[in-house]
């Protein structure tokens, strides 16, 4: 009976041990982890490609992973270099495969495709002390330097450039590029609040999983290192730190643009009909009940007069449909906020129907006419139309466009978040009101 015993304590504790020891390993487990609560994946830890997760929690987005970002060339036209200069004032530290190199000098370094280097894999730069300079492109402000990692891609068309760094430092380097620093702070804090929130949901996976990078840095995500830094916007990103929007619970894309007629629309100008995932974009009004907060803005109000030859050789080349000489343009149907969702332009060859906001836009868009804003500013014609909220009637010789705002009209308009900013409001009264039935987490 005692032997029965000592041998039933002896597999109690083995049990109690063995659980222990799960139990420890678990924690250790979770701990290493850094999952985005409502996303499937987080971005890399230091490019290694290998995803991390950490148990949710409320209030916590992440904790401040590495985003990593395809650098274009300049113009923003090509993700493609011929060759890459690059530079630190106390050096370099490059790590090709599994070796490492120290470039001591404060002297340039330029990398061609056919670099030895390359043989021994991708090559990675840091700057030994401050960010790496890279004279081999230019931005609005000059010569661009940058935070964190430098990673050289080589490809039959030339080199390709990562910039790897923590979120929160690419936001600092987003925000400037994306709103002027001199914005009221609560609007600021808007944009970074956006700007992180769109970052995340594209870090859920690689936008370009051939080099990856979940981004680029140009208008097809969200600019980056186009501006210096400023302490305004880098204090509006530090005192938003890891706050994203939530709808539903998920972390969800915060689109923006530079200026709202008054209204904001849905999904529907993109042809995405309303579903449960996007529910928190709908049309808003831009108002404080009185009046429209951006009504004394250039871009709140515009108009064209456009020689009917000029419009008419533009669909023709923007749509690929010769219709010859128009005779009319019909915006034959509307989404909220009256944006133009359908246009139909008839000619002496035959018609063409174009369908949702940044076609219509491109349609109508192109240079040839000018562009009056409310406050008398005058400016040549772009490829896109201003915005799609618009009217437009045909007179004996030209077709006059009347519209309103600036982009295209989806989410938060920026220069509305300054002007609410002004009147007293905060950066979450501001959110809420263009993002409907959501939280600031």
């Amino acid at each position: 009976m005692r032997r029965r015993r000592k041998e039933k304590y002896l597999y109690y504790g083995l049990a109690i041990l063995v659980t222990l020891f799960i139990i420890v390993g678990l924690v250790s487990a979770l701990k290493g982890t850094g999952k985005i609560k409502g996303l499937d994946r987080t971005g890399t830890e230091k490019g290694t490609g290998e995803a991390e997760s950490k148990p949710e929690e409320k209030n916590t987005a992440i904790d401040n992973p590495d985003i990593r970002v395809l650098i274009m060339d300049n113009g923003y036209s090509n993700i493609v270099h011929p060759s890459v200069t690059i530079s630190s004032a106390k050096g370099l530290t490059l790590t090709c495969g599994e070796e490492k190199e120290d470039w001591d000098k404060s002297d340039s370094l330029t990398i061609a495709p056919d670099d030895a280097r390359f043989g021994k894999g991708n090559i990675r730069i840091q700057a030994k002390e401050g960010n790496v300079t890279l004279s081999s492109i230019k931005r609005g402000y000059g010569t661009p330097s940058y935070s964190g990692i430098i990673e050289l891609r080589t490809t039959a068309e030339g080199i390709v450039i990562i910039n790897e760094l923590p979120v929160e430092t690419y936001l600092c380097g987003v925000v400037p590029s994306e709103m002027p620093a001199s914005y009221e702070l609560e609007a600021l804090k808007v944009q970074a609040v956006c700007a992180r929130s769109y970052a995340y949901r594209q870090m859920a996976d690689y936008g370009y999983p051939e080099y990856e990078a979940h981004v680029n840095d140009s208008t097809d995500y969200q600019v980056y290192g186009n501006s210096e830094e400023q302490e305004s916007t880098s204090r509006a990103v530090a005192e938003t730190a890891g706050q994203v929007v939530r709808y539903q619970g998920e972390v969800v894309t915060t689109y923006y643009y530079s200026t709202s007629c008054g209204k904001t629309t849905s999904m529907e100008a993109w042809g995405t009909a309303p579903n449960d995932s996007n529910g928190y974009l709908q049309s808003v009004d831009v108002s404080d009940g009185d009046a429209d907060y951006e009504k004394e803005l250039p871009w709140y109000r515009w108009e064209a007069a456009v020689p009917v030859q000029t419009l008419s050789n533009l669909v023709g080349l923007n749509t690929g449909t010769d219709v010859g000489t128009l005779s009319s343009v019909e915006v034959t149907k509307k989404g909220p906020g009256d944006v133009a969702l359908q246009i139909k332009a008839t000619g002496s060859k035959g018609s063409v129907t174009v369908d949702t906001e940044n076609k219509i836009r491109r349609a109508l868009g192109g240079k040839g006419y000018q562009i009056t804003k409310q406050d008398g500013t005058v400016i040549d014609s772009s490829a896109l139309l201003p915005s799609a909220f618009f009217t437009i009637e045909k007179t004996a010789d030209a077709f006059v466009i009347k519209g309103g705002g600036f982009g295209h009209g989806i989410g938060m308009s920026q220069n509305g978040a300054n002007e609410m900013a002004k009147q007293g409001k905060d950066y979450k009264e501001i959110l809420t009101l263009f993002f409907h039935d959501v939280t600031i987490e």
